[in-house]
């Protein structure tokens, strides 16, 4: 009930509203957030029916029906799990009076309304986004090229012949030395936690 009123109190409506940090103990978004685990908000745009809470480590989806339903459906999209990619930003003409936010996380494609009033703002979390979206994409090239380099070091040695090496006491040791290898770079090069690009772009 007081996060409906503090809804109304908001003045939202079907167009996105984004909610600064002294309100977000207002949002239903607020109350998912891993906070035991030390996950933290750095954006948040809510309208009657949906929010779209950005921290971290994952996008926080509160799917309302409808404006005038209190049923919600929580949707949480781990960046470590979900890619970003597709990042746009629309701005608004003479007469709109909303900007849009479009991109792609996983497989689901978001297409947020925002007030035209708040396109500096929307900026930030635009240029964030972005900036995410490309270190992914770096990162999973660097992934790719790790799991080659070992694929063709195994390939190699099972060509090479028996009579020169000991195979079975060589595969052993490349396999545990690759495992420990993709592991480290992996943990390296396969972040789930975006705060520092969050807080370089984000000015609340």
């Amino acid at each position: 009930m007081f996060k409906k009123i503090a809804s109304d109190a908001l003045g939202l409506s079907d167009i996105g509203k984004i909610i600064g940090p002294e309100d977000y103990d207002k949002t239903d978004a607020d109350d998912y957030v891993r906070h035991e685990d030390d996950e933290k908000i750095y954006f948040l745009i809510k309208t009657k029916a949906d929010e779209y809470c950005f921290t971290n480590t994952a996008l926080i989806h509160v799917d309302g029906e409808n404006a005038a339903s209190s049923k919600r459906t929580l949707n949480r999209y781990p960046y470590a799990q979900h890619n970003i990619s597709n990042v746009f930003l629309e701005t608004a003409g003479k007469i709109d009076m909303d900007i849009e936010i479009k991109f792609t996380l996983g497989n689901q494609v978001f297409s947020i309304d925002v007030h035209k009033d708040e396109l500096e703002k929307l900026k930030d979390l635009y240029k964030a986004l972005l900036y995410i979206a490309e270190t992914m994409y770096e990162n999973e090239i660097i992934l790719e090229m790790g799991n080659q380099s070992l694929d063709r070091a195994v390939n190699v040695l099972q060509h090479s012949r028996a009579a020169e090496i000991d195979l079975a006491n060589q595969y052993k040791e490349l396999t545990e030395y690759g495992f420990s290898w993709l592991k480290s770079v992996r943990e390296e090069y396969h972040a789930k936690d975006f705060g520092a690009i969050f807080e370089k772009y984000i000015n609340n």
